[in-house]
């Protein structure tokens, strides 16, 4: 099994605050205010892959699915899913994105979803970019299901991150499980 490599940050990045920001003083949830902080361009990237059968990826192919056309589906899931983050998730501040986008494209046993989300605001963007990988890849699973119900989805993560205060991220790279490294 491949290890996986720790994140790299560039030199002016902070690593994050050890303590939790949407905690108050009495140790309750609540949402952090940014009121003060400045307007910033922020831009986050994130990946999902959902693992599927050769006979789904064959239906795929050849656009056979019975519900539609899965790739753009789950691309059009990913945009609209980024777009509603805020109801979603609790604590997440309404962000007016500058853009989003979505790709879901179909490799040889999995499908593969990335987005890039950007804004102009107070707050990251990390949780668009992560929810719009994480929905297009639920429908993914939505729309395969009576072909493969062995599907899984996998390796959602953030994949770069730049603007705000704690600088510019980019994740390592990860070896693809079937690929043994030099002594495993």
């Amino acid at each position: 099994m491949a290890k996986k490599k720790s994140t790299q940050r560039t030199p002016k990045a902070r690593a994050p605050s050890p303590s939790l920001s949407h905690l108050d003083a009495h140790g309750r949830a609540a949402m952090v205010d940014v009121g003060a902080k400045p307007l910033t361009q922020r831009r986050a990237v994130a990946e999902a892959r959902v693992q599927i059968s050769p006979a789904l990826a064959e239906r795929i192919a050849r656009n056979t699915i019975a519900k539609g056309d899965l790739l753009a589906v789950a691309r059009l899931a990913g945009i609209q899913a980024a777009k509603r983050t805020d109801e979603l998730i609790p604590l997440c501040h309404s962000l007016p994105l500058d853009s989003i986008d979505v790709r879901a494209e179909l490799r040889t046993d999995h499908v593969y979803l990335w987005a890039e989300a950007k804004v102009t605001a107070r707050t990251g963007v990390e949780m668009e970019a992560l929810t719009a990988v994480s929905i297009a890849a639920l429908t993914v699973v939505d729309m395969g299901k009576s072909i493969d119900r062995t599907m899984s989805i996998e390796g959602v993560r953030l994949l770069e991150k730049e603007g705000g205060r704690s600088g510019h991220f980019r994740a390592a790279a990860i070896a693809p499980k079937h690929v043994k490294r030099a002594g495993a």
